[in-house]
């Protein structure tokens, strides 16, 4: 299956990564709209951590043996047993967090923008899933420090 990888070192710390993922998650699919007046605020399911001196853009490595599946008490996170995508379903979600302290890498999150707070992570931007092409955060890099390839996994 094809993940996104970060090359740490060619990451600038520009975000635009986060922009494509927060864009691409909206209902407007309109940059300005999904940061100013969309309500609940869409989220960015990748998102850059460190600084200028080393930065690199944290996303779901989709697991061959994903804990946060695992770990999930409602049945919410879920692996695709053909793609193995691993996605989380909002409408089943109960926000206990056990995902989020299950997953080693810090992926899974939750959204606190709305009354019960459910978990959300990288969904590929729907790849794997009937939508072909690179995930927007890969096609928004402009340093190529993202990069989606075939890999057997975490």
């Amino acid at each position: 299956m094809k993940r996104i990888y970060a090359i740490e070192q060619w990451c600038i710390d520009c975000k635009r990564c986060e922009v494509a993922c927060k864009t691409f998650h909206s209902h407007s699919k309109d940059t300005v709209k999904a940061f100013t007046v969309e309500y609940p605020e869409p989220q960015n399911r990748v998102r850059v951590e460190g600084g200028l001196q080393l930065s690199v853009a944290v996303n779901c490595r989709h697991c061959a043996d994903p804990k946060c599946v695992e770990g999930c008490i409602s049945g919410a996170m879920t692996k695709n047993p053909v793609t193995g995508v691993v996605t989380s379903n909002p409408e089943k979600c109960v926000g206990c967090r056990t995902c989020v302290g299950m997953c080693p890498f810090g992926c899974v999150r939750i959204e606190d923008a709305v009354e019960k707070g459910v978990a959300y992570k990288c969904d590929l931007c729907g790849d794997g899933l009937g939508q072909p092409g690179e995930p927007s955060c890969v096609a928004a890099c402009p340093n190529r420090a993202l990069i989606y390839v075939e890999s057997e996994g975490c």
